[in-house]
């Protein structure tokens, strides 16, 4: 019975990757009637679900922090490609497009998934137990990326408006780019023992013992259905978020609370993958997710656009708003106390989704 179960699931997470590319072929650029809507949300769940377990499979055989960095990558390329594909479509509310997105990634890692993690990890193991020196390495990264890219931009005078001129933007994008290669040189091969799970006691985990490790073919296989998984769910995101527009402009919200839930869609491999690790006791494996989702989303997106901005018409804003900057500055302060332990408690996981809930509530009544 359990061989029959295993080969079921083996099947569908086979399936569902491939039926979401093959819908997303002959729904993109159309009008979605209601039926169709709901059938590519139906197979948009199933392939965030299938891309979860995919990378679980690569993650087990390549180990941590491989593993996380691989799924933070992989949806971060196809993110990218899909900001930059919007953006060539023009419109008023392109130019600030990557701005409003990498904030969101930055929010919804930053503070929704590692505060589900931490509260899982807590409430489940009564503390949760991770490796300071990386995650606060991390954690510094992120939050000078976040600076140079979004904050910068609102006090930069070169450039009238929220905007870097042609030298700073060019600046920005190398030094994300520059700031990125060393945080997963120094996560993959310098000091990888940083990022790595640890026990009760402070011992690194090097190995997780609960399962055979798959064969390198099916992690060759787990790979290609991890990308058309990703890509899936990308393209399903954006061949619904017309249908999310008239939804929110129906409850008669601002346009940025689209973002937000196209952003959500997005994170969703990434979101059920931390848990998963939380659950289990593998914190830092959530945490080298949730942190590597928001570096990947910032060192990779402002170079894209840099160089998409060289043939795309229009302005290209990245200063954010006084409110906002509040909320990534306290996002950093509380982020930084809840490294410095190494250790915690179901209060930090609240603090982080008490500020993640300030950031919903302040996209609905900005």
């Amino acid at each position: 019975m359990i061989v029959q179960l295993r080969s079921l699931a083996t099947r569908w997470t086979a399936v569902v990757p491939m039926a979401a590319v093959v819908l997303l072929v002959f729904t993109w650029g159309r009008d979605l009637p209601g039926v169709v809507v709901a059938l590519v949300t139906l197979v948009l769940a199933g392939a965030v679900l299938a891309a979860v377990h995919h990378a679980e499979v690569i993650a087990h055989r390549v180990g941590e922090p491989f593993g996380s960095l691989v799924l933070a990558v992989a949806v971060t390329i196809i993110e990218v490609a899909l900001i930059v594909t919007l953006m060539a479509d023009g419109g008023d509310k392109s130019s600030t497009l990557a701005r409003d997105t990498v904030f969101a990634a930055v929010m919804i890692t930053c503070n929704g998934i590692v505060g589900l993690s931490l509260l899982t990890a807590s409430i489940r193991h009564g503390t949760a137990v991770f490796n300071p020196e990386g995650t606060g390495a991390a954690l510094a990264t992120v939050a000078t990326l976040a600076t140079l890219s979004l904050v910068l931009p609102t006090f930069t005078t070169s450039k009238p408006g929220p905007e870097f001129s042609t030298a700073q933007l060019t600046f920005a994008a190398l030094a994300s780019l520059i700031l990125y290669g060393l945080f997963v040189a120094t996560q993959t091969v310098r000091h990888r023992d940083y990022f790595l799970p640890v026990s009760r006691q402070g011992e690194v985990i090097t190995a997780d013992g609960h399962a055979e490790l798959p064969t390198a073919r099916e992690v060759k296989v787990s790979l290609g259905l991890l990308g058309m998984a990703l890509i899936g769910v990308v393209g399903l995101a954006k061949g619904v978020s017309p249908t999310i527009e008239s939804g929110v402009e129906a409850a008669d919200l601002p346009h940025a609370v689209v973002g937000v839930i196209i952003a959500l869609l997005v994170l969703l491999p990434e979101t059920i993958a931390a848990l998963r690790s939380a659950r289990r006791d593998r914190v830092q494996t959530s945490l080298n997710l949730a942190l590597g989702s928001a570096m990947a989303s910032i060192g990779l997106t402002i170079p894209a656009v840099a160089l998409a901005s060289i043939w795309l018409s229009g302005p290209l804003v990245l200063g954010l708003g006084a409110t906002h900057m509040v909320l990534l500055a306290l996002t950093v302060v509380v982020g930084s106390l809840t490294v410095v332990p190494g250790r915690a408690t179901p209060l930090q996981g609240g603090v982080h989704l008490v500020l993640f809930a300030a950031y919903l509530e302040l996209a609905i009544n900005p």
